[in-house]
């Protein structure tokens, strides 16, 4: 088992990935020649079965302007504990406002769906839209869910215990939009909604003795949100190179329909440096949330799955406060392939002066990259932590 106080820095991560990211660099000139021959076209009737298979799927690296969106269809089998076998798809679709611009980055349009032997069932949206050459944003997240889930009890202690596993079943749904305005260059003001519901049910303490009374109320949140955002990304879908420092505050109130009253912040900055020739990149973040008030279970913050601290069950670590690091090293190979190698470390307390580096939590992971669409990958992921490990099947960057 890892130990936790081992991986206490962060920059530690980053200086191995450094560290890795020069010696990777002497090989860059080669791999470039090797990366623009295997990316030259090459004749249909020359393509394996495996190439014909995604074409037809829409998933051929390329965008067709001509079409209102143009989707890739890609299906995945899994198999977990909590959900036995299942299948997922994603739909990735990539599209144009104005067909007459041609310097505004690609909006996007994210559709993952799953169901599963057990009666698992959900489907998740994530939509980008760029207008008005990129004077406004508009983005939506959507879910709606009805699948198995685990509760470990509030806070650190509670949540490292193994033997405080409860399942449970947990019927969600939630969307909130965003729209942002342009001030500079660099920068972004907007403001957004928040509705969230969930519902537990279907408890099973299994040989846990935590109090799970915090499951029995049903959980409606509704709130609003404004957001500040300093951004020279490249693009936002897989970013090379730039930086993206956001804060992001919210209030949820009875007043607007929610159960409780409650509020959160959060602050995110993440960087894209690239190394060499080839494409590679290394990826760090820095990522916290900070709420305060009568924060239902659903709204607690969270490490786990497969964006925040990969590697852990989503989940299982929750509290009212939470901060991570974590660093990829991205490896462009040569077609459309790739390849990354990250690692990380975060915590959950109920007070922000309570954070101790006695109960830091470290990831490590490494994953391979298709690419679909012009900057959309396909990632599966294998995260290993403290105790915990998980597999990924998702669409886009963790980060």
């Amino acid at each position: 088992m890892l130990k936790a106080n081992r991986f206490s820095s962060p920059f530690i991560i980053l200086t191995l990935l450094l560290t890795f990211s020069v010696v990777a660099e002497e090989a860059d000139n080669e791999a470039e020649a090797k990366l623009e021959k295997a990316n030259q076209s090459v004749p249909e009737d020359e393509l394996s079965w495996i190439d014909n298979f995604l074409n037809n799927l829409g998933a051929d690296g390329e965008f067709d302007p001509d079409k209102l969106i143009d989707f890739s269809f890609l299906p995945g089998p899994f198999y977990n504990p909590e959900m036995d076998l299942g299948i997922g798809l994603s739909a990735v679709g990539l599209y144009r406002v104005d067909p007459e611009d041609k310097q505004t980055q690609l909006s996007s349009l994210v559709i993952n769906g799953f169901a599963s032997t057990n009666g698992a069932l959900g489907v998740t949206i994530a939509n980008k839209t760029f207008l008005h050459q990129d004077q406004r944003r508009f983005y939506l997240d959507a879910e709606i869910a009805d699948a198995p889930d685990v509760f470990y009890g509030v806070g650190y202690q509670d949540n490292y215990d193994d033997d405080n596993r409860s399942d449970f079943n947990n019927r969600q749904f939630s969307v909130r939009p965003m729209w942002l305005e342009r001030l500079s260059e660099t920068s972004f003001i907007g403001a957004g909604f928040d509705f969230s519901y969930a519902q537990a049910s279907s408890i099973e303490l299994l040989e846990s003795d935590i109090d799970t009374d915090i499951l029995a109320q049903d959980s409606r949140s509704v709130g609003v949100n404004v957001m500040i955002n300093y951004d020279t990304r490249d693009t936002v879908l897989n970013p090379s190179k730039g930086r993206v420092l956001q804060l992001d505050a919210a209030w949820y109130r009875q007043a607007l329909g929610g159960k409780t009253d409650f509020e959160s912040q959060s602050f995110l900055y993440s960087e894209y440096l690239p190394v060499g020739r080839s494409g590679n990149v290394i990826a760090w973040q820095l990522h916290g949330r900070f709420t305060q008030g009568d924060v239902p279970w659903d709204k607690l913050s969270k490490l786990g799955g497969g964006g925040h601290l990969r590697g852990y069950t989503s989940g299982r670590y929750r509290d009212k406060q939470m901060l991570l690091t974590q660093a990829e090293y991205r490896l462009n190979l040569p077609g459309r392939n790739g390849m990354v190698f990250w690692a990380g470390v975060g915590t959950v307390a109920d007070k922000v002066s309570e954070f101790s580096s006695d109960e830091i939590l470290p990831n490590v992971g490494i994953g391979y990259r298709f690419e679909v669409k012009p900057n959309v990958n396909l990632r599966l992921d294998m995260g290993f932590g403290d105790g915990d490990s998980g597999f990924y099947f998702n669409v886009n960057e963790a980060f």
